[in-house]
């Protein structure tokens, strides 16, 4: 069992705590442990260091040998070996690259230089003891390859033609031998697609392919197309702007809506967009040949003197290059006379008017609502303190002077006559209102108690109503009395009530009692 678990004990750093355990139940084990990284890696053409050492022997032990051999297809290959009678021997095909960094009885880590591929694979680092036997442990060594990365456009010239479907290649991006393998991706504002492609190398590299394709299109020409490869920590990036060849967009320039008699100076220009630029323009009317006053210059025509009715009409500009020709058109319209110059700005104003007036709405709507929606919250408010119970509801509001004073009395009247002319036969008696008191209030106040006890007990009991006679003139047949009728706002509140008293006997009948 002891032998078992000290050969078992190739210790990698995380097999330690594991293997010291064992050493405490198995004394004769005494901790011998074989320490190497579980992995390393490099990348090709670059130097690594394979560490190993020999940790904790018996005093009693002796180390008779270092080896270092590789498992080749299920078989060890020795590597380097050092023997401290015979010295360092390294084996091929490693006789150049191999090297023990210290060689010892503790240590023996050994550097690798100019990884190759084939140099991948799993090392065992193997201690010969004697009497206890063979130590080893094993690493597993990865070797990386950069890819080479480019991108290619394509040489095929790219033409956009109306009603074309069929995706075209338009560039690859190569990252080639690489491990482990990239990834590949485009950034473009194009709307094409991209195809992936892996290819295994017998070396053990790998190489992704990827292919942009799309429609031709105007819209395309000019547009930038950028190949990204992430390969670990390392990003590539290249580029192209595609040349997208297409025929003439032709448009007329010129007439502006107001060509009037007699006007000078006008002419038409012909422009297009096309690649490559057009090289030819024609000019022509669909229905007969063009004025006598016209000059073409390439892709201008010009009106010579003042404009007349002849040179309305349809006038057809066409423009051709290397891959077709297309053809813009214009009508051209005469007046007797010019238009209002203030004709487009008083539209625009009209415009300008109607979103003004938009914003106006919307805003008082957005108002209205608000409002509406305060006076709902506020009559809520209202009606939650209706609902509270006597003790709990707030008193009420004092009451304005003018609400405290009694109705009117017979001195709070004045009359004023229009006519001193009297008429017995056209007296008129007018009944006076008698004064109205409200006896249904709910709670006595200081000036109902005085109006009371003024009535009752004060020193001017109440007077009796009477109705007097008022003279009319001959000629005034209304029904209503001749007098105006103005209230005294100082009459103090414990006046008596009454229409009759001396000082408006004296003053309006003389003579007369009630």
């Amino acid at each position: 069992m002891a032998s078992q678990l000290q050969t078992s004990c190739r210790a990698s750093w995380w097999t330690i705590g594991v293997c010291i355990l064992a050493a405490a139940l198995f004394p004769g084990l005494q901790a011998q442990i074989v320490l190497v990284n579980d992995t390393v890696s490099g990348f090709i053409g670059t130097d690594v260091v394979l560490h190993c050492s020999f940790t904790n022997p018996l005093p009693n032990v002796k180390i008779t040998q270092v080896t270092w051999q590789k498992v080749t297809n299920g078989t060890k290959q020795n590597v380097a070996i050092y023997n401290p009678a015979m010295g360092v021997s390294i084996l091929p095909p490693y006789k150049e690259r191999v090297t023990f960094r210290n060689p010892s009885f503790k240590d023996g880590t050994i550097q690798l230089s100019r990884l190759e591929l084939e140099d991948e694979g799993v090392y065992i680092c193997e201690f010969a003891t004697f009497p206890t036997g063979n130590r080893e442990s094993q690493l597993n060594l990865t070797v990386l390859a950069k890819p080479t990365n480019r991108m290619e456009g394509t040489t095929r010239p790219l033409i956009a033609k109306s009603g074309r479907t069929e995706k075209i290649l338009v560039a690859t991006c190569i990252s080639s031998n690489g491990k482990p393998p990239s990834t590949v991706t485009w950034d473009t504002k194009l709307k094409g697609e991209a195809e992936f492609q892996e290819i295994r190398n017998s070396n053990g590299t790998i190489t992704v392919i990827s292919r942009y394709r799309l429609v031709p299109s105007r819209e395309a020409h000019r547009q930038q197309l950028m190949c990204v490869v992430n390969y670990q920590l390392d990003r590539f990036t290249d580029s192209i702007t595609l040349n997208v060849q297409y025929e003439p967009e032709v448009t007329i320039e010129g007439f502006d809506g107001n060509w009037f008699l007699n006007r000078k100076d006008v002419k038409l220009i012909c422009k297009s967009d096309a690649n490559p630029p057009a090289h030819t323009y024609e000019w022509k009317l669909p229905n007969g040949t063009l004025p006598g006053s016209v000059e073409i210059q390439n892709n201008t025509i010009y009106f010579k003197g003042p404009v007349s009715y002849s040179v309305a009409g349809t006038y057809i500009c066409e423009a051709s290059n290397a891959i077709g020709t297309r053809s813009g058109l214009v009508e051209v319209n005469v007046t007797d006379k010019p238009l209002p110059q203030g004709a487009v700005g008083g539209i625009i104003g009209i415009v300008g008017g109607v979103i003004a007036a938009a914003l106006i709405l919307g805003v008082a709507v957005t108002v209205f609502i608000v409002y509406r929606r305060q006076q709902k919250d506020r009559t809520e408010a209202d009606h939650d303190l209706i609902d509270l119970p006597p003790s709990h509801k707030p008193a009420p509001p004092p009451k304005r002077k003018q609400e405290l004073k009694s109705h009117l009395t017979a001195e709070d009247i004045q009359v004023v006559h229009l006519d001193n002319m009297k008429h017995e036969e056209e007296l008129q008696k007018l009944p006076l209102q008698p004064p109205y008191y409200d006896m249904a209030a709910s709670e006595p106040s200081a000036y109902t108690d005085k109006l009371v006890r003024g009535a009752e007990g004060s020193e001017h009991p109440p007077q009796p109503h009477c109705f007097h006679p008022v003279s009319l003139t001959p000629w005034q047949k209304t029904p209503y009395p001749a007098f105006h009728v103005t209230a005294k706002p100082d009459i103090p509140p414990h006046h008596p009530p009454g229409f009759c008293s001396k000082a408006f006997l004296s003053n309006y009948w003389p003579g007369r009692a009630c």
